[in-house]
């Protein structure tokens, strides 16, 4: 079969068409929970690591900060084969390997989960307190119960030594 000028003209005014077909929000919806499930199941996603992510039509774009570098590839891959991801963009940092850091992290995890009124929050296999550490620079991430909680969880991280300064990111969830 001979190819006409016309033919691959054709084709490639057609082609962007066919690559953005809008999904309906019933789509989106069961994109974002496939997509939060699929990270949610990442083997090496742990306290110390924050993934967020949007679904616009076609295109999951994930953000964040992570200590891996092969959780960042492992989320790519993950979210890619999601029936109606046509489109994944990476934008996860991956945080530079620091012992300071790591000792920091330590610190933080026993300062805020050892705390007997916070115990509640290290039960869950995932934890809703994520600790984000970059140059001794802390960014808190994820949920708490009340807005006592977020301030405790602020003051006991602001507790350990060696810390520049925390970000106190900590969502308070409304029942």
């Amino acid at each position: 079969m001979k190819c006409t000028l016309l033919t691959i003209l054709l084709c490639a005014l057609a082609a962007p068409a066919f690559a953005q077909r809008p999904i309906s929000p019933k789509g989106i919806e069961r994109v974002q929970r496939e997509v939060r499930h699929e990270l949610l199941m990442l083997p090496y996603f742990g306290v110390f690591d924050y993934i967020a992510f949007k679904v616009d039509n076609t295109t999951v774009t994930l953000l964040g900060q992570v200590a891996r570098p092969t959780l960042k590839s492992d989320a790519e891959k993950a979210v890619k084969d999601i029936e109606g991801v046509e489109k994944v963009d990476n934008q996860i940092e991956v945080l530079p390997p620091s012992p300071s850091d790591d000792r920091i992290r330590l610190a933080l995890f026993r300062a805020i989960y050892d705390f007997p009124p916070l115990q509640r929050y290290a039960l869950p296999v995932v934890k809703p307190i994520r600790i984000i550490v970059k140059a001794g620079h802390v960014s808190l991430e994820g949920v708490v119960d009340n807005e006592a909680d977020k301030n405790t969880v602020g003051i006991r991280a602001n507790s350990v030594p060696g810390i520049f300064e925390v970000k106190n990111n900590l969502q308070v969830v409304k029942e």
